[in-house]
């Protein structure tokens, strides 16, 4: 069962991202604020849910949290800065909107850059630890993927409706028959060379 609190008696936020190791796309990021001893049977971190145990996670958490926040970085800024930073900014902007301020940020992943002057705590694998960042991993991976579908009915070559811009062989196919998007991060090159036998 997931830990509820880190401290049990400040206001804490988890925060996570979606969509770093992706070529296309932006980075999505969230943070959520759930009441004192808060607990869901359902709630995991989100990469062992399916879609649809995901998509109705994320009404339950939208109704029942106290604050939640979903920002994102796009693909010019990853470019610019570097995914790292841009996951960290997303972050940042996910964490403008909570109300309360949280006095306590629970990061998922081992860096982080600060939040003004608001403590954190970096936790590995922290959404399959906490309850507010598992909650957070939900809403950014929805949010993203919502994103994506859209961009799919613009772009249905690349295929995002499947691999959501991550670095499938299918989508890096797509990137050398019909080339690369506004959507795309140029940045990311190495990870889109094949090693195809012709």
């Amino acid at each position: 069962m997931l830990i509820s609190s880190f401290t049990g008696n400040l206001i804490e936020a988890g925060c996570d991202e979606a969509g770093r190791g992706c070529l296309a796309g932006p980075v999505f990021a969230a943070a959520v604020i759930l009441p004192h001893g808060y607990q869901h049977e359902l709630l995991n971190d989100s990469k062992k849910l399916s879609p649809k145990q995901r998509n109705f996670l994320r009404q339950i958490i939208e109704k029942e949290a106290i604050a939640y926040g979903v920002a994102s970085c796009s693909p010019e800024e990853i470019d610019e800065i570097n995914i790292l930073n841009a996951s960290f900014l997303a972050m940042h902007r996910a964490i403008d909107k909570l109300k309360p301020n949280p006095q306590l940020l629970l990061i998922d992943g081992n860096r982080f850059t600060p939040y003004k002057t608001i403590p954190h705590r970096c936790l590995i694998k922290g959404d399959a630890r906490y309850l507010s960042i598992a909650a957070a991993s939900i809403l950014a991976k929805t949010y993203r993927d919502e994103y994506m579908l859209e961009l799919h009915h613009r772009y249905p070559n690349y295929a995002w409706l499947k691999n959501k811009g991550y670095p499938t062989m299918e989508h890096k196919l797509a990137i050398r028959e019909f080339g690369i998007t506004p959507y795309h991060r140029k940045t990311f090159n190495s990870q889109i060379q094949l090693k195809l036998p012709f």
